[in-house]
């Protein structure tokens, strides 16, 4: 029996990853002449032949010279392909590359040739350790660095010829402009988390992962095409010293600058150069090869500014489908100076001058451009360039401030919609319950709890005037009561009763609207008592604000709403909330109890068909909030039991096939497909304090109303 090796196959799999992403630069130097391939157009690029020959010297240098007893393919050409790695001795100055007509063209290819020969010799050798590991993968991707550079570089040199020669019959892409989103994304800001995580691949300055404060920003969907410049163009763009930066608008005089780089008037209008020759100036098209000065001035004109790279990446990992462009198309530039992150460390050895001595007089971009080989952009990636440098594929994407009152809003709206488009994606469709709560969907609920059918608040109000009086004086003096998801606070009230002597009161609610309705109606009722509203999901809340409260915190979650979770969000929600609460604190948990099936269906399905409307104005909510196209009367409302998983569903069952729109999606639905839009599970004693174990809590009480019963469960820290 012939059983395949798993150290062959990474064997063969490195060999196969490196033939590939070595075949690529000679494949872009196909039909270009050796002349293509020898000149140097200006300081800054570098022929194609030096470009060939130093990725095949980086290997060279970085890992196969570490072999004992190797000898170099020539050690003249050590120094001519040295970049600029002061430790591995001389070199060729950058503007003198196009000076060495020797070696010639088919001697560099054969150099190629060996040093790839050599690197498959030696990968097949096996057994890298962790640092010749991360070299061999740092030399590909410094490889498809050199092939962007490669066709930034010939389009440069073809720019300088008046014949305008097409390097290639088409540009060399892969996909073609994505189609423009229109309108700008918002974020709340706050502390969010960039740069590289670990794990994969990553160049040394993109970390390490570190947090960061951002403020309210919106971010453009699209980046700025060639129409928007061309009206920056004629209204004065390049002639107004009042839009530029100092050194820009010098630069501007310098240099004559009247529109970006390759562009030419003639009297048909608007051209530019591109890597099939020169073409018509296209006003879709995203505008390419400007300088950040150039980008910064647009910015103004326009009324906006550049993004930070922070607002970039945070934007980029949260909302990546709200935007059109993020890569492959152009690199976008930020706002941000290229410096090392907090905690930043160059690699350790010869590759430690790879970026890190760069840190200065430049500016970050970030995305990817057109030229940009597959698999070599990520999210965390840190372009850099200097601000005057205008012959990179670069371009912008504008940002602003948010206003501060759109902040809660914008970004609970952002979140709706990410969150809803992944549920209807899933098999089967389904959301989160949470999003039933906008001011209508929580005076709707308010409206359930007063229906004849649906018992839980009226045996949960009940039980707790009973334990309250009993429980409140655990709570000691100068307590904070912290409610996660407060709703209209009703049953507050008879928790604050009982505990006249607590400090604080912090209701939680995603609800901006019902949140502060609610805990304006707790301050006119307890003038004494310092209410703190929290807007935000009380799943992920990961710090209470400042609180005067000096003594205990005690967490309050009536209304059975933990049944609304499943088990695996049940356990991590309590364990989230004893970490905000602290190690002395308590937690009164409400529960709802297993009981007859037609109890518990009526409960959810009432004879007035509020539930059903509850149920249905989620779909009223997207279609308000995220301009969706739900058909509301075509959803029917279903209530089930399911006995097996010992909860209530709640679905939206589409009573005929349609599509339905939501942000850029358009998604499907069968007739009788539903939407699984709740849970909510019942408990016995058993699971009640098998789930506070789970989560490191002790059940110090337990007490159970009447019939049809609910349970209030005292838990410890």
């Amino acid at each position: 029996m012939n059983v395949h090796s798993p150290v062959r196959s990474a064997l063969e799999d490195d060999v196969a990853l490196y033939r590939r992403v070595r075949a690529a630069m000679p494949e872009l130097a196909a039909g270009l002449s050796a002349e293509d391939l020898a000149a140097q157009s200006m300081p800054d690029c570098s022929p194609g032949k030096w470009h060939l020959a130093h990725s095949s010297w980086f290997f060279e240098a970085m890992i196969l010279s570490r072999e004992p007893d190797y000898r170099p393919v020539d050690p003249r050409w050590q120094v001519l392909f040295n970049s600029y790695y002061e430790a591995l001795g001389e070199r060729v100055e950058r503007p003198e590359r196009g000076l060495m007509t020797r070696p010639s063209l088919e001697e560099v290819l054969d150099y190629r040739r060996e040093i790839d020969r050599r690197m498959i010799r030696w990968l097949g050798q096996g057994g890298m350790d962790a640092r010749t590991r991360y070299l061999f993968t740092l030399g590909l991707h410094h490889d498809q660095q050199h092939q962007e550079l490669f066709l930034m570089d010939l389009l440069h040199l073809m720019s300088r010829s008046p014949l305008d020669p097409a390097a290639y019959e088409s540009e060399p892409r892969r996909a073609a402009v994505a189609e423009p989103r229109g309108g700008e994304t918002r974020f709340d800001g706050g502390r969010v988390e960039i740069g590289h995580e670990g794990g994969a691949f990553a160049f040394d300055n993109e970390g390490p992962a570190h947090r960061v404060w951002l403020e309210p920003f919106a971010l453009s969907n699209d980046l700025v095409t060639n129409g928007d410049w061309l009206g920056f163009i004629a209204d004065g763009g390049y002639a107004r010293p009042e839009l530029w930066l100092s050194d820009g608008w010098a630069t501007v005089k310098a240099e004559g600058w009247d529109a970006p780089l390759y562009w030419r008037r003639d009297g048909e209008g608007w051209t530019t150069m591109t890597l099939a020759g020169r073409r018509p100036v296209d006003p879709a098209a995203p505008v390419r090869h400007v300088s950040l000065y150039e980008a910064d001035a647009y910015a103004r004109w326009a009324g906006k500014r550049l993004p930070t790279e922070a607002e970039w990446e945070h934007a980029a990992r949260t909302r990546p489908e709200a935007f059109s462009n993020l890569f492959g198309e152009a690199w976008q530039w930020t706002a941000s100076a290229y410096a090392p992150y907090p905690g930043f460390r160059p690699t350790e050895g010869t590759a430690s001058e790879y970026n890190g001595k760069f840190m200065v007089n430049q500016a970050v971009l970030r995305g990817s451009s057109f030229a940009t080989p597959e698999g070599h952009g990520r999210v965390s990636y840190r372009n850099f360039f200097h601000p005057h440098q205008r012959w990179a594929f670069a371009g912008l994407r504008l940002a602003s401030d948010a206003p501060e009152e759109a902040r809660a809003d914008a970004d609970e709206s952002e979140t709706f919609r990410a969150d809803l488009i992944a549920g209807l994606s899933a098999s089967p469709k389904r959301t989160s319950p949470k999003w039933f709560y906008d001011a209508a969907g929580s005076d709707l609920f308010e409206a359930i709890t007063r229906l004849p059918e649906y018992y839980p608040t009226r045996q949960e109000a009940a039980l707790l005037r009973q334990t309250a009086p009993e429980w409140a004086p655990l709570f000691g003096p100068g307590a904070t009561m912290v409610e996660f998801g407060s709703g209209a606070s009703e049953k507050t009230r008879i928790v604050l009763d009982a505990a006249p002597d607590l400090a604080a009161y912090v209701p939680i609610d995603i609800s901006p609207d019902a949140l502060e309705a609610a805990a304006e109606r707790i301050r006119v009722a307890y003038p004494e008592l310092e209410v703190t509203p929290v807007v935000g999901d009380f799943l992920s809340l990961e710090t209470l604000p400042p609180i005067p409260g000096e003594g205990r915190r005690v967490g309050f979650f009536p209304g059975s709403t933990i049944g609304n979770l499943t088990p695996e969000e049940a356990v991590g929600f309590l364990k989230g909330a004893r970490r905000l609460l602290g190690d002395d604190a308590l937690f009164v948990l409400g529960v709802d109890l297993v009981k007859d099936p037609a109890v518990l269906v009526a409960a959810y399905d009432d004879a007035q068909g509020v539930t059903a409307a509850f149920n249905r104005n989620l779909l009223v909510r997207a279609n308000r909030e995220l301009g969706a196209d739900f058909d509301v009367d075509a959803f029917a409302h279903r209530a089930v039991w399911d006995a097996v998983a010992s909860r209530m569903e709640m679905h939206l069952e589409a009573t005929r096939p349609m599509v339905v729109t939501v942000g850029d999606r358009r998604i499907a639905f069968a007739r009788g497909e539903t939407i699984h839009t709740e849970n909510s599970r019942k408990f016995t004693e058993a699971m009640v304090r098998d789930l506070a174990a789970a989560a490191g809590w002790t059940v110090a009480a337990f007490r159970e109303g009447p019939a049809p019963a609910v349970a209030l469960a005292l838990l410890e820290a």
